[in-house]
Formats: C-alpha cells, structure tokens, sequence
C-alpha cells in the first residue's frame, strides 16, 4: 500500500495552468450547486438531496486523470463533481432534482443525484450500494476480452465495502488482472456507522493484498495529490498493470442526506472541526499564492458559477414535468 501526498511544486505529471483553473472552476462550481440543492430543499422545492460537499477534490483530482469521454465511470451518488467534469451542466443536474421530462439521465423518472450521461461514458447510478463494482468489473473484461485500452473507474463509499458485491468484484478484478480503478471515497461514516465500527483495519487499501491488486491511500482534500495518485492508478490499469483499490480520504461536511440529522451520532467537536477539512480554500489560496490565479479571477470564476446556477434553477422550475402515460418520455441515456 501506498501513500501519496504531493504538492503543486512536485506533483507527477503536474496539470498545466489551464487544467489547474478548471479543476478549480469545476470544484467551485459543484460546491455553489450542492449548496443550492440543499438551500431548495430546505425551502420545500425538491424532495431530497444528498450531497457531496467534502469530496470535491478526490473527485475531480480522479475525473481529471482519466481521459474523459473515452474511458467509463460507474459513479456513486455523492459524484456530482465527477458527473460535471465529464460533461453534465447545472442545468441537466437541476433538471433530475426537480425531476423533470427533460433530464438528460432518466426524463425525470430516477431519484435525485443518480447521475448518467452518455456523451461521457458515465453510466446510471443504482440506488442499492456497491451493485456497480461489479458491473464495473464486468466492464473492464469485455474491454480486455476486446484488446481495448479504456480503464473503467468505479466509486463507492467506505461504508459500502461491507457489501459483497465489492469483495466478489475485487476478486474479480484481481484474478484476470482487470483494466479497473477502484475508487473508496472514505468520508468515515457510513450514514451514521462509524469506521472502525465497519472494519477491523486503519485503511480501506489494506483490504488489496487479499484480492491480489494494488492498494493506495491518499488525501482526498488535496486535489492534486488525488489527481497523481489516480493518474499513476489509471496509467498502470491501461498499460495491462492490472487493477487498483484507491482509498480517497475525504470528509463528509454535512449529514448523510438531507433526510439525516447528524447531531445523533456525530459528536459536536467532530462537527465543529469539519469547516477546517474543507479542500475548497487551500486549493484557491495555493493557486493564488503560486500566481496561478488572481483574486480577481477567482471571484469571477464565483460569480459566473452562480449566474449559471440562478440561471438553470430559473429553467428547472419552468421545465415540463414527465408524462403520466407508461412509457412516455425520452428513451434512457439518449
């Protein structure tokens, strides 16, 4: 098992100046739209959410490592930020929370958050926990079965490593050395269950050594260091190398969804430490320290995502609903 925490000055195969402004675009972005969907529900507007606030930077630290558009994510429902680096606007997210006939996932008819988008390979979210690891791994072999080099990366919670679709897939993965990214999103609460309360180790990677694959911990509020770890994990599984379980260590800055009250389970010095795990602001205040941007330019890089969100939740509202008739509404994914 590995440990990987680079910098800016000593990432490997560090991003240019472009790709850092839109990690940084598409973090912000995500985090302004997460908070809107929380504000609307709060207000009675939508039915549920369930957030990814905490998990921005493993997210798009991974998403930007793959070559997006050609290789397949199966996501997890907390991947906004993945399901926006691979092409989905805030509009096409509002449109699936607001449960409309237009949404570009499901025509309105799938549950909040359950993104799909067929222009970027990111394939339907299912509701019952770790089902697509192995359809990921199932994925990976046709793409090996057919001398392809796509790497198919797949996401889940650590909570839900306790299924045993993970540890079948795994053994899957590691038997016809699967051209595979497992990526745990470690935010150390599943709903309201602790870690250490669901496995007997520190770290979710140690459970590699048992599949025969490669296992890697990182911190996931650093962009960057997610964005090296995932990179070198997604070169290594299109190279034939096989494939590797990535634990991104993340946090969960809000409660499970916006059905769950925290205050239960988590203690109120865990709470008021969790403002401090926010990867937002290190990122910004290292891009304006390394003259990546300016102050000005982040703050219109905020603006401008929150003309947009106004602007879709605008649209979102006044969209159609879908039609009652069975079978009404666009064909799924298309």
């Amino acid at each position: 098992m590995d440990v990987v925490t680079p910098t800016l000055a000593h990432t490997t195969a560090a991003p240019t100046k472009e790709l850092l402004v839109e990690m940084f675009t598409i973090m912000l972005r995500t985090r302004k739209l997460d908070e809107r969907c929380w504000l609307l529900h709060r207000q009675g507007k939508i039915a549920f959410h369930i957030s990814g606030m905490g998990h921005e930077a493993a997210q798009v630290g991974v998403a930007f490592a793959m070559r997006r558009g050609y290789d397949l994510l199966h996501p997890y429902y907390r991947d906004m930020s993945m399901a926006v680096a691979l092409g989905l606007t805030p509009r096409d997210i509002l449109l699936g929370v607001y449960g409309r006939r237009d949404d570009p996932g499901s025509g309105g008819r799938q549950m909040p958050e359950h993104y799909s988008y067929k222009p970027g390979n990111l394939f339907s979210v299912s509701s019952p926990v770790a089902t697509q690891v192995p359809q990921a791994a199932g994925m990976a072999l046709a793409e090996k079965l057919k001398g392809g080099d796509r790497v198919v990366v797949t996401c889940l919670g650590e909570g839900s490593t306790s299924e045993g679709d993970f540890h079948e897939a795994l053994c899957w993965a590691g038997v016809h050395t699967l051209p595979l990214v497992v990526v745990v999103e470690n935010n150390e609460y599943a709903i309201s269950v602790p870690m250490h309360l669901q496995m007997a180790i520190e770290r979710v990677s140690d459970r590699a050594a048992a599949y025969g694959v490669r296992g890697v911990t990182v911190d996931g509020l650093d962009v960057l260091a997610s964005y090296a770890a995932a990179k070198e994990a997604i070169d290594l599984a299109r190279s034939g190398g096989g494939t590797t379980l990535l634990e991104v260590r993340v946090a969960r800055l809000t409660p499970h969804s916006s059905d769950d009250d925290d205050t239960t389970y988590r203690k109120p010095e865990d709470k008021a430490t969790l403002k401090m795990k926010d990867p937002l602001p290190p990122f910004r205040h290292l891009l304006i320290d390394q003259g990546v941007l300016a102050e000005a330019q982040a703050k219109a890089i905020e603006d401008r995502a929150l003309a947009e969100i106004d602007e879709a939740q605008r649209f979102a509202e006044s969209a159609p609903l879908p039609e009652v008739a069975w079978g009404a509404g666009p064909v799924f994914c298309d």
